[in-house]
């Protein structure tokens, strides 16, 4: 693990959780695995202050413990790559709400938020924030519920495991049967809860957190298909769609690459539940197109008519990783170097002399961009030698290359490096402006309150006058200034989704 991603974890710890939630975050990071007492010593924090941090992470999945050397005494791991999923929260949120909507939103956000609850707590919690951002006095306790059953049905929610009977450090477990069984809440109970009286909504001790590699599974299908509809068209993409969708009845999600699909239930599928009506005609042709085409998405298996298809996601991300990769190197050294880059990549090992001249960039411009791509790494060198006879004079060849698992690394590394100064940024321009800030949010808060008792537009206009001019500009600049920052973080989280992927796919 690297200094940067250390410090990235570090900042998210400490502006999420707190100051004493980052010291004690750092100097796990820093071990594999500490026990309490090494951790007390090292932090030089008290030991309620330790032991509450510990709890916190844990909760949130940040931390996981395990029996130690020493009886009866745990060790406890940080997972530094759950930490920096906070960023990824929002996306999250936005899937949600995109495919079941406003209170299914809600119930992820409040889990979320906890990072671990009960489904009671979580429905009561978000129908008090329904109240307050409807202005309604009745929301259905029934909706609510069944959209928690549809989260667990669809696995972006799942049962916490539980410590079981031994004495010692608990070892959290959970029967697989149980982890998507949806709750039995009773509505009687939960009305009474939620009208302030006590009451046994049947689901106590029964904790659910957010699955978020049922996320990670949709983010990726997303990326394949929008690559897909980009390359070809939106047809393409919908084929796309259903073949995963046919994938998952009968492969591992996270396989490298699909059992075969056939053509005829593919096409079925396609007839019964595409909205694209040329795709229903055309869809052989499509297939054919997409199977011959370099990206390299799905391939035929078999010769039968019609045949059967497999998707390839590991080819895909290794594809999706060049094209970022490569954009990456016409943004920082322009077209040129870019072209460079796809010729080494396309030759595999290549002489300065044959770049020169396959490229068609003038000796010394390629010359200066080939080194300056050696020396950032975007590329590598090998030496070879023709001869090894002590009679013969040595001739050496300098053969560019391009090592993709090498450069994929250096490329995430800078990521995490970008979005440590994002946020580092977005957070100083918070700090020198707060006080205009908070300046704002009154008169915001105020003139709400006017409306709302019936205020007239005249003096509605009398306290918006409370900020100045050059305070509004300064304020509308700090604002577009903590947007883009905002979308840089979250362009960046989409890259470094690519590259994990691209990474994992290469175990």
């Amino acid at each position: 693990m690297s200094t940067q991603f250390g410090k990235l974890c570090s900042l998210i710890l400490l502006e999420h959780f707190g100051e004493i939630v980052q010291k004690v975050g750092n100097d796990l990071y820093k071990c594999q695995a500490k026990p309490l007492s090494l951790i007390v010593n090292s932090t030089k924090l008290p030991l309620q202050k330790v032991k509450q941090a510990l709890r916190v992470m844990v909760k949130y999945g940040f931390v996981t413990f395990a029996p130690g050397p020493v009886p009866n005494r745990a060790v406890y791991t940080l997972l530094p790559e759950k930490v920096i999923l906070i960023l990824r929260y929002p996306r999250y949120l936005l899937l949600v709400k995109t495919q079941y909507g406003d209170e299914a939103e809600m119930l992820v956000e409040e889990i979320l938020r906890q990072g671990q609850d009960t489904a009671s707590r979580v429905i009561i919690r978000a129908v008090s924030r329904l109240k307050e951002s409807l202005k309604e006095e009745k929301v259905c306790l029934v909706t609510l519920r069944d959209k928690f059953a549809t989260l667990v049905n669809k696995q972006f929610l799942m049962r916490c495991p539980s410590p079981g009977e031994e004495t010692g450090v608990p070892v959290l477990t959970i029967k697989e049967t149980l982890l998507y069984l949806p709750p039995d809440l009773n509505l009687k109970a939960l009305s009474n809860i939620e009208e302030g009286k006590s009451g046994d909504a049947g689901d106590e001790g029964i904790y659910w957190r957010v699955n978020l590699d049922r996320f990670h599974q949709d983010f990726r299908d997303q990326i394949m298909v929008s690559a897909i509809s980009r390359r070809l068209d939106d047809n393409a993409g919908e084929l796309l769609r259903h073949l995963l969708k046919q994938m998952y009845l009968r492969t591992e999600a996270w396989a490298a690459t699909s059992n075969p699909i056939p053509f005829t239930e593919l096409r079925e599928a396609v007839r019964k539940q595409s909205s694209h009506p040329l795709l229903g005609q055309y869809v052989d042709q499509y297939l054919k197109i997409m199977e011959e085409d370099s990206s390299g998405f799905i391939s035929k298996v078999g010769d039968s008519s019609g045949g059967q298809y497999s998707i390839n996601m590991k080819t895909a991300f290794i594809q999706l990783t060049w094209t970022t990769i490569e954009n990456i190197v016409m943004e920082r050294f322009g077209s040129k170097a870019a072209r460079i880059f796809r010729l080494v990549r396309a030759k595999k090992f290549v002489e300065q002399e044959q770049i020169q001249q396959v490229a068609m960039i003038p000796a010394k411009e390629a010359k200066l961009l080939t080194y300056r791509l050696l020396e950032e790494n975007f590329i590598q060198m090998q030496e070879l030698r023709k001869s090894l006879s002590n009679n013969v004079p040595n001739k050496t060849f300098f053969l560019f290359h391009i090592d993709l698992n090498q450069v994929a690394r250096m490329v995430l590394e800078m990521c995490y490096k970008a979005l440590f100064n994002a946020m580092t940024r977005r957070e100083h321009e918070r700090s020198e402006n707060r006080r205009m800030i908070e300046k704002q949010q009154r008169i915001e808060s105020i003139t709400l309150n006017m409306r709302e008792q019936g205020a007239t537009p005249e003096q509605l206009a009398e306290i918006e006058e409370m900020l100045t001019p050059p305070e509004q500009a300064l304020i509308d600049k700090v604002r577009t200034m903590i947007n883009r920052l905002s979308e840089a973080e979250l362009q960046l989280d989409e890259t470094m989704f690519i590259l994990q992927l691209y990474l994992i796919y290469q175990l």
